[in-house]
């Protein structure tokens, strides 16, 4: 985490601003802290995408949906005002480290490791889904491993199912190498697109790379149109059987979320409980252990512990 800058807003709708997390293509993400003392991750939109008239009916929209997302592997919306200048969105703030970090630092998880995470996933997305959202930016950035369990967060880019069609032709949005092929060719896209990113991940989280393998975005994009995910990696049969369901070419033949979880939840043995770390490597349990019981004001002179897309 960094300090504030000179130009940075020092509150945001009475959250008190503590430091910058990250930047991300919506906006500018930083640490608060709630009015009542809850620490916060406060993302202030962009001035050009706040003067779109377009994009402020869409994140009033998405805003309004999101703050219906439960679940108890999702990051929850505490506040938001879509109409502020500029708008803004604020979520549970949640210590941890994000996944491409642990596989950065400690190498892939092993497969019982990465089925678990699989189904903490799956069941995110049946929270998202059901309030109506399209998460539509799911990558290892976006999947928080902390003390009680893998989080879904980010839901800067989501949007309400029903307002899909408002998405512009011949823009693609999402994160190369984790966008689903439909997504790639800037086509409207639903539920489905979601657990393409979901099987992208389990992909990343088991060998370290996507299953479009590494490369400049536009390369990512053109494989993602063009070729199929690349699954050889994935040395567990079962762990590669249930990634290839996902990131089918076809998004009718993809499984829904609530098949993939019921899928996934014969596979993870009952002493894997997901809201601890008892389901991870030693190592990785450790240095997450060790990044949730800092405080947001000791991580601020140490790691990033929260990153946005």
């Amino acid at each position: 985490m960094e300090a504030l800058r000179p130009g940075d807003p020092r509150r945001i709708g009475g959250h008190r601003l503590l430091g910058r997390l990250g930047s991300g293509g919506m906006g500018q993400v930083y640490l608060g802290r709630s009015p009542g003392g809850l620490h916060v991750a406060v993302k202030v939109v962009h001035p050009h995408l706040a003067e779109d008239d377009d994009f402020r009916r869409r994140f009033r929209r998405e805003t309004a949906a999101a703050r219906s997302v439960g679940g108890a592997f999702t990051a929850p919306v505490v506040d938001a005002d879509p109409e502020a200048d500029p708008p803004w969105l604020a979520t549970a703030y949640l210590p941890g480290l994000p996944l491409h970090e642990v596989v950065a630092a400690h190498g892939p998880l092993p497969p019982a490791a990465a089925l678990a995470l699989g189904a903490g996933l799956a069941e995110a997305l049946v929270s998202v889904h059901r309030a109506g959202v399209v998460h539509r930016d799911l990558k290892p950035a976006n999947v928080i491993l902390g003390l009680d369990g893998p989080r879904v967060i980010d839901f800067g880019i989501a949007h309400a199912a029903e307002a899909s069609l408002v998405t512009r032709a011949g823009s693609a949005v999402g994160s190369p190498g984790f966008i689903a092929p439909e997504q790639a060719r800037g086509e409207p896209t639903g539920p489905a697109a979601d657990v393409f990113s979901l099987g992208a991940v389990l992909v990343y989280a088991a060998t370290g790379t996507g299953p479009y393998g590494d490369g400049p975005p536009h390369l990512l994009i053109y494989r993602a149109v063009h070729e199929r995910p690349r699954l050889d990696a994935v040395a567990d049969p079962v762990l590669r059987a249930i990634a290839a369901d996902c990131l089918g070419a076809d998004p009718a033949a993809r499984p829904t979320p609530a098949r993939l979880l019921e899928r996934l939840a014969r596979l993870v043995p009952d002493e894997a409980d997901l809201h601890g770390l008892g389901w991870l490597p030693e190592p990785v349990a450790a240095g997450i252990a060790l990044a949730g019981a800092q405080t947001p004001a000791d991580a601020a002179d140490s790691v990033i512990v929260w990153t946005a897309s």
